[in-house]
């Protein structure tokens, strides 16, 4: 049987974490929730739906998710993939067996979940996500030839190609560094459409405008990185 772990990163989502937890497939072995610096009951919260919680205070979306890699590289049993998925409740969990099949059933090595037009609800995606969006994957299909429409934060890949990538960004850049890493180790990638719905509470990203231009200096950062190094 496939083993599969979620990583959540998580930033006072009290409101929404047990959602997010109770619709995720029981597929999974093991859901880690990293509480990034959380002042709410976002740890209370996940724990009672069942979660392994760890404290990451260092704010940063990739300093979350490295301290969620951090605890499955000390663990004994592997899993053979890992999907990165968000606390806000504005994916759909119960679509994580869609976003995961490719990588079973076809030899993938890694899947986004793509936020397209038509699944998605009115207002759920900003004016500067869906043209920063547009920017990245239109560069990166400049740049590399890639087949990417979106960053989707919904995403799934095999344990060992995670692994080669290295990952190091720890705040904006973690979706753009892990996209742009995979298509220059020449993995095998597609993308899945998803349902994406307005989330819970408030966006740390896109709902700020300090946080929509960090995000999009750093994801353009990355992509002009990776363009220019042999």
């Amino acid at each position: 049987m496939t083993h599969i772990k979620v990583i959540i990163p998580a930033y006072n989502e009290a409101d929404s974490i047990t959602h997010v937890i109770n619709d995720i497939p029981n597929i999974v072995n093991e859901v880690i929730v990293v509480s990034n610096n959380s002042t709410d009951n976002t740890e209370v919260n996940a724990k009672k739906a069942g979660a392994t919680v760890l404290k990451e205070n260092n704010k940063g979306y990739g300093y979350a998710c490295l301290k969620g890699m951090q605890h499955i590289a000390n663990q004994n049993e592997k899993p053979d993939i890992v999907v990165f998925l968000d606390g806000d409740y504005s994916d759909y969990p119960e679509e994580l067996t869609k976003i995961v099949a490719p990588i079973i059933n076809d030899g993938v090595d890694f899947v986004v979940g793509a936020r397209i037009k038509k699944l998605r609800e009115k207002g759920a995606m900003t004016i500067p996500q869906i043209f920063g969006n547009w920017l990245a994957t239109t560069l990166m299909s400049l740049f590399f030839r890639a087949k990417f429409t979106d960053l989707g934060p919904f995403r799934a890949i095999k344990y060992n190609r995670l692994l080669e990538l290295n990952m190091e960004d720890k705040t904006y850049g973690w979706t753009v560094e892990m996209q742009l890493k995979a298509l220059k180790q020449k993995f095998i990638y597609t993308e899945i459409p998803v349902n994406y719905r307005n989330r819970i509470g408030v966006s740390k990203v896109s709902g700020t405008v300090k946080g929509a231009i960090f995000a999009g200096i750093k994801i353009l950062g990355w992509i002009f990185k990776y363009s220019f190094k042999k």
